[in-house]
């Protein structure tokens, strides 16, 4: 099979690495199937998107909704670039999958609202399937509810026009979201596990995510949990279009 492409963000190295070594165990890739570009690192070049069965795009400590004065050279960089392919996979209706970073971007690019409504701490966090995502080729087979790991300072408040809402929840109304058959964005990060999570919540204690002084709580929540659904998605995806 052509191999999957993970295009990342993340600058610090042990989240990088995490991120990459998450969506491999989650998906069932092996190394020489999940290829990654470290866009932090360089520019995302010419791409050919039909090298690959399919793109991912991971998290990220860039926020979509950020005041544009405020952002770097590099998130500046990024955002153009995974706009125009983003553009490129939409019409072609191109196998995606975007991971909270990446609802952000599909969310925005297509007109819908990121601002920070919805921001959730990390942690543990309830998912709803709509009857769509009941129906759906990646979400269809999971329990109506589950919980899934998350961790954002902002969130999609109003679905791009043509979206299909696949799932929502409580402290989030959108989880996951459809454009056409085959890109999809989820708000959850379907990857993580619960020792993965504990990495992350450490690399970004101060970063803003929640007060560093609540960390022992917040782990002991993660520790108390159980999220065993999301990677699921993964693993679908890999198996629908590998």
């Amino acid at each position: 099979m052509k191999p999957f492409l993970l295009l990342a963000t993340r600058a610090e190295e042990e989240a990088a690495d995490d991120e990459y070594r998450g969506f491999l165990e989650a998906g069932g890739l092996k190394p020489d199937q999940l290829v990654r570009l470290r866009l932090d690192k360089a520019p995302l070049g010419k791409l050919d998107v039909h090298e690959y069965s399919g793109i991912i795009v991971g998290g990220s400590s860039f926020n979509t909704s950020d005041p544009v004065a405020s952002k770097s050279d590099i998130q500046l960089r990024v955002e153009n670039e995974l706009g125009d392919l983003l553009d490129r996979v939409i019409a072609a209706d191109f196998p995606f999958l975007g991971a909270c970073y990446g609802i952000g971007l599909v969310t925005a690019r297509l007109g819908g609202v990121v601002d920070r409504q919805w921001s959730e701490p990390p942690g543990p966090t309830a998912v709803e399937l709509t009857a769509a995502g009941a129906r759906d080729q990646l979400f269809g087979g999971l329990p109506p509810r589950f919980d899934a790991f998350v961790g954002h300072k902002e969130a999609c408040s109003r679905l791009p026009e043509g979206a299909v809402l696949l799932a929502s929840g409580p402290r989030c109304p959108v989880q996951a979201f459809r454009m056409g058959r085959n890109v999809y964005a989820t708000q959850f990060h379907p990857e993580l596990t619960q020792e993965s999570i504990i990495t992350r919540i450490r690399i970004y204690k101060n970063s803003g995510y929640f007060d560093p002084s609540e960390f022992d709580d917040v782990i002991a929540e993660v520790t108390r949990s159980s999220v065993t659904e999301p990677a699921t998605i993964v693993r679908k995806f890999v198996e629908q279009f590998s």
